[in-house]
Order: C-alpha cells, then structure tokens, then sequence
C-alpha cells in the first residue's frame, strides 16, 4: 500500500486519535486542521503536522485525501439557540469551508470521509435501518446529520469521491460513550433510560477505524456507509451486560420524563430509537472484529 497525505480535522477528537495512529503505523503523512497547533503536537506528536488554517497547507502539497471529522460536541450542555448555531457552525459550516478550499485548489484529493452519525434516520422505534432506507424529516439532531451530509455531498461536484460515515455509539476503554456510563455504573448505579426498549447501535473503536481505512483504499466505495457492529440491542439488554461485566447490580431506572425534565431536547439522544445494521459494509465483505456486544465489553473492560 502505497503511502498517502491525508489532511484530517477533528484529529484530536476520540475517534481522530485513534485513526491518525493507525494511519502514522501504516506509513500515511497526516496533516490535521486544529484551532491550537501547540496542544495538537503535543497530543498526537510531532509526526504529525498541525496547521490552524487551510491556506497554510501549501498549494504545491499533494494530497489523497481528506478526512472531515470536526465537531463541536453535542452531548455536552443544553441545546439552546446559541449551543445549536455553534454545533452547526462546526459541522456543516467548516464542510462548507473545505469545499471552498478543495474548488480553490488545481490538484484535488481523490476522496472525502466525511463524518455523519445514526442520528439522520430520527427515532424509528424498532424498524431496522440500512443506507436504503428514507430519510425523513425529524428533530434537531437529524436535521443536523442530514444537512452535515448534504454539505459534504457537494465535493462530487468537484470530481471527488465522497463516503458519508453515519456513526453509531463507539465504544473503547478511554472514552466515548462508556467514558460516561462507567462512573455511575461502577458504583452499582446503572441501568435502563426510559422504557429500555430503545435500541442502540454501537461499534466498537477497532472496527470503525478499520471501516474508515477501508473507506480511504477501496475505490469501488462511495455514498452513506452505516458504521454500527451488526448486532445492536436495546437500552436495558445495553445496560444488563454492561452491568454484568462489571458484577453491579442494574436496578436504576431513570424515567422519560424525569430525563425530558433534565436534558430538554437533548433527551432525544438517550431515549430515540435507531436499529441500524451495516448493510452496505456487510456487502462489501467487511469483516467485524467485535459483532456482539459481550466480545466488544470483554475487551474493552477486561483488558490485560
């Protein structure tokens, strides 16, 4: 495999991290767009060149690739006007700003990843959910997704190969979801939200770097890739083995109301429903590590 200069943002994000040392293994030159370059080098090394504006990525570079992760994150305070115009901004508005950079620029990279999330499909209580399935009108977080990818899309214009990975719940030891979870469940607090009947699709971190990896070599690969493990489960059975491995009890049960009341709109991420399979990665022979979600936590909390 041939090596590639792939400029990144959202490297230093817990899925960016992740990714770039796994590209830096594999030989690739990364550069990554930060709005700090001193915090950035001193995060991910100085193997990596961190720029804290486009035009500073000079025009003789070439570059294979771009990889759009950026973004404010949406799990953290009360989604009032000012929070969603800055969620927004940093999303759709920077995927804006690529483009602008990619028009500008007489070589061009032959891919775009482009980050998304589950979000876009809304709360579709049990109905699974692959790439084909419609999109529909929804709330706040699906209207962000859809509009995010919407934006992202208009890189084909340019003759760029553009891959949209709709992200579920990732799962590691060092963050992401169980970096919230594990503090209450630990102390024997944990259990369902809601009913628990809403489902949860997760992938563990390995196997949404390797789907990216492979998003970034195959060529024959383009459009909406679900980036969620094949065998998702509902909130309570989530709760119930998470509890399990780590030999708590799971009694809590934290009502939608009292959630609605605590959260606001937000309360949308915690109790909506999206039964999301990878279809698309599934045809394309991908091969997941971590299928069921015992293997996923076994690693993940029992690691050597």
């Amino acid at each position: 495999m041939s090596s590639k200069h792939i400029l990144m943002t959202g490297g230093t994000g817990f899925l960016g991290q992740a990714l770039i040392r796994h590209w830096l293994a594999a030989g690739h030159q990364i550069s990554v767009l930060t709005r700090d370059p001193v915090a950035c080098t001193k995060l991910l090394g100085d193997k990596v060149t961190a720029i804290s504006n486009l035009n500073l990525l000079p025009a003789s570079s070439h570059l294979d690739a771009i990889v759009n992760l950026a973004g404010s994150p949406i799990f953290s305070g009360r989604w009032t006007a000012q929070r969603k115009q800055q969620i927004r901004g940093s999303r759709i508005g920077l995927t804006g700003q690529l483009f602008e950079f990619l028009q500008q620029r007489s070589q061009k990279p032959a891919v775009l990843i482009s980050g998304s999330a589950i979000g876009i499909y809304g709360d579709r209580a049990d109905k699974p959910l692959t790439e084909s399935t419609p999109i529909i009108s929804g709330d706040f977080a699906q209207q962000l997704c859809d509009d995010w990818e919407h934006s992202a899309l208009r890189c084909r214009e340019l003759g760029i190969r553009v891959c949209l990975i709709r992200t579920g719940l990732v799962l590691d030891h060092d963050g992401g979801l169980l970096q919230r979870m594990l503090p209450g469940f630990k102390l024997g607090l944990g259990g369902r939200l809601g009913s628990g009947k809403q489902w949860m699709s997760w992938i563990h971190r390995h196997d949404w770097v390797a789907i990216a990896d492979r998003l970034l070599n195959d060529d024959s690969l383009e459009g909406a890739f679900n980036a969620t493990a094949p065998q998702p489960v509902d909130n309570q059975t989530f709760s119930r083995k998470l509890a399990s491995h780590l030999h708590r009890p799971c009694w809590l049960n934290l009502p939608a109301p009292l959630l609605k009341s605590l959260l606001g709109e937000m309360a949308a991420l915690v109790l909506g429903s999206q039964r999301v399979l990878p279809a698309r990665m599934l045809d394309a022979g991908f091969q997941f590590r971590y299928s069921d979600l015992d293997t996923a936590l076994q690693q993940i909390l029992h690691r050597d």
